[in-house]
């Protein structure tokens, strides 16, 4: 499988980007890495990561995180493919226990919840409002009824297959770009493990706490949450009309 990220490899975030790549390496399973870096040069890349073969970087001019995260995807080459923020972490069992579900299940996606983590260490278990379990293609938008309630689940707790993924990429946002990716849940079956496989730090220098993050925040709602409703909507529609047709009797080959 493959982690995907976006950085432009800001002084205060080169720690956090060490550590997680540092949670990457405890995982039980081979994972490889793609950094896409926007606007930055690899030079600047811490050197664990830059002595870790299994680390792949693609230098970009400044695109923004969903053009770079995109343009990344091009890169992966490995049958999963999992979104992440170079601030958070991933827990030690997090890809293992949700390839082992896909594999076995023959799954599209297999996603889990997620932790707050606070500056002193303690985390904080946010569990989205998707029900653990198994759910069909285009069930889990169901759980995001307006643009307004809470994201269905969280966008880089979802390891998917990577022609999925391909299929329903980042949205072209400068931020919520990562609820666009979640429309891969209507291209598959999947499942909701009920233990957290993410942490996501709270700092002063998230994008979170920006001042203009609120302003752009529900616009960029919007967008997803109609891009994932509509790519339901016509899936949906297009499986009921082709169960609704007839089938072609097969050729009587001994008539004419």
């Amino acid at each position: 499988m493959t982690v995907v990220i976006a950085t432009r490899l800001r002084e205060d975030r080169l720690a956090y980007l060490s550590a997680m790549h540092a949670s990457l390496t405890r995982q039980a399973v081979p994972v490889e890495v793609v950094i896409a870096l926007d606007g930055v040069g690899a030079d600047r890349l811490p050197v664990p990561l830059a002595d870790d073969p299994r680390v792949r970087t693609l230098a970009l001019p400044p695109v923004g995180a969903a053009c770079a995260r995109n343009l990344a995807l091009t890169m992966v080459r490995t049958k999963y493919v999992n979104w992440a923020d170079d601030d958070d972490l991933f827990t030690d069992h997090a890809m293992a226990v949700r390839l082992a579900a896909l594999e076995t299940n023959n799954l599209g996606w297999c996603a889990g919840w997620s932790e707050d983590l606070h500056p002193d260490g303690t985390t904080t278990l946010w569990q989205c409002p998707t029900p653990p379990g198994p759910h069909d293609a285009g069930d889990v938008w169901g759980y995001w009824p307006t643009p307004a309630d809470t994201i269905p689940l969280g966008p880089t707790t979802v390891l998917a297959r990577t022609d999925l993924v391909r299929a329903a990429p980042m949205g072209g946002l400068v931020q919520g770009e990562d609820y666009c990716a979640l429309a891969v849940t209507n291209l598959a079956p999947g499942m909701l493990l009920p233990l957290p496989v993410y942490r996501y730090r709270k700092h002063e220098g998230q994008m979170t706490q920006q001042t203009a993050y609120h302003q752009l925040e529900p616009a960029a709602r919007e967008h997803a949450w109609q891009y994932g409703q509509n790519l339901r909507t016509i899936l949906r529609h297009s499986t009921a009309v082709g169960s609704a047709v007839p089938r072609a009797l097969p050729r009587d080959h001994g008539q004419r």
